[in-house]
């Protein structure tokens, strides 16, 4: 696991990390990320937007937010 990185979504922070960043690379699909305590999984879907994996515990657009982040800060 890696730092907290930090990100702010509708005037909110969240803190989050990313559960094995050692196995991302530019043809990543699928991010484990541990967000304020909870474990959640993003995948990229055919539109190249990143989706909650599962149940909805967080709100759609933070879990693109959160795949762009993670995007952008590791060059995938």
């Amino acid at each position: 696991m890696g730092l907290p990185l930090r990100i702010t979504f509708k005037d909110k922070d969240y803190v989050y990390q990313i559960v094995n960043s050692k196995l991302i690379d530019q043809y990543t699909t699928e991010l484990d990320i541990l967000l304020n305590e909870e474990e959640v999984a993003l995948i990229k879907d055919a539109r190249n937007a990143w989706v909650q994996k599962g149940g909805q515990i967080i709100d759609p657009e933070l879990a693109q937010a959160l795949g762009r982040s993670v995007s952008l800060r590791l060059r995938m």
